[in-house]
């Protein structure tokens, strides 16, 4: 029987982003009144942490408490020539971030979870109001991202009035055994989520044994789900399948990634964890290429709509065509992996999941890795 980790939510995520990262100005350019300097967020680290997050940009500091695990410092920063900030965490904790000034931040974290020990990857959006109604007869396709089970799922969420349909694809699923399967589908009733007194959240249980989730973005469409098995990010779908020339670009990026994994169906991993940054190069015909600061090719190859990947969509599979999700797979003699990417204006997400063939519950060693990138 497979844990219940995302269907039921993967509606209400996301990451927003518009710009690269840079430092927000003293002024505004255009009359001389002053401009924000002080930006405030909420985020989710993929062991399941939630955190707030306040950076001045004047005193070049980074403020965060997580109200998890009970953490907080104020970190002082510097920008790298990358645009990436370097944070001095006197904890330890907070290691590096990109920053889109009032839209989203991206952060290493090396002592998150309940033990503060845990390398994960914290995904934050400006904190602003969000009720119910901002998501109804919405589409969403969403990544979840988390340090156990596998690591990713991939999926699709279609909201209407009352209730939520959910289709997803967990790599994790077809290794594994124990009765898990990687195509996954639910219906989950929104009555289930409240709206909290600060209007800037709302919270729900899942049925099955979830647990308590709490949903928080701004109302210009994206958003993060924080649960206690990892963030989910979730994108508004496109309206077609074909990809976007406007989408090519380089992108600086920080990923998540463990190594060597061996898990069992109670998800439990022991793998080696580490952070790394890369930079992702995608051309007009959606060929993409991953670099590491070396120059060395971490991953290549052309992006396809998951609608036209006869594995992943059609009976028995992902229900919904997924429009604005993105796939390749690369095949040898001796292993598969799958990478998946989505777009939002300047940004991108992306994971992979890599296991020796055959994917048929061999529950056998395993690769994975998540991230964000930056335009």
């Amino acid at each position: 029987m497979r844990l219940y980790t995302i269907p039921s939510l993967l509606l209400l995520a996301g990451l927003a982003a518009c710009s690269s990262p840079r430092l927000v100005p003293t002024s505004n350019v255009t009359d001389g009144t002053p401009a924000v300097t002080t930006h405030n967020y909420n985020g989710t680290a993929s062991v399941g942490d939630f955190l707030t997050i306040t950076v001045d940009s004047v005193t070049a500091t980074l403020n965060y408490t997580n109200l998890s695990n009970g953490q907080s410092a104020t970190v002082p920063y510097t920008i790298n020539a990358d645009g990436s900030y370097k944070l001095n965490d006197p904890t330890g904790n907070l290691l590096a971030a990109y920053e889109v000034p009032g839209y989203a931040m991206v952060i290493e974290s090396a002592k998150s979870g309940p033990s503060q020990n845990t390398p994960a990857l914290i995904t934050a959006v400006e904190s602003g109001p969000i009720t119910i109604s901002t998501f109804e007869n919405n589409n969403y396709n969403y990544m979840q991202m988390r340090t156990a089970f596998g690591g990713l799922d991939v999926g699709t969420a279609n909201i209407g009035n009352s209730a939520v349909q959910t289709s997803s694809y967990w790599p994790f699923g077809a290794i594994s055994g124990g009765g898990n399967t990687p195509f996954n589908s639910s219906t989950m009733p929104l009555s289930l989520f409240t709206e909290n007194a600060s209007g800037t959240s709302l919270t729900g249980t899942v049925p099955d044994g979830g647990g308590s989730v709490t949903l928080f973005g701004t109302a210009n469409g994206f958003f993060v789900v924080d649960t206690a098995n990892g963030s989910i990010l979730g994108l508004p779908k496109a309206t077609s399948a074909a990809f976007n020339p406007a989408n090519a670009g380089t992108y600086s990026a920080i990923y998540y990634q463990k190594l060597n994994v061996t898990g069992g169906s109670d998800g439990v991993e022991t793998g080696a964890q580490s952070f790394a940054k890369a930079t992702i190069s995608v051309s007009s015909a959606g060929a993409m290429i991953i670099t590491n600061p070396s120059g060395t090719v971490i991953s290549q190859g052309t992006l396809l709509p998951v609608s036209s990947v006869p594995y992943l969509y059609g009976t028995g599979e992902l229900t919904d065509p997924c429009y604005g999700l993105f796939t390749y797979r690369i095949t040898t003699s001796t292993t598969q992996q799958d990478i998946f990417v989505s777009f939002v204006s300047g940004a991108m997400l992306f994971s992979s999941f890599e296991a020796p063939l055959p994917w048929n519950n061999s529950n056998s060693v395993y690769n994975y890795y998540y991230g964000v990138g930056l335009n």
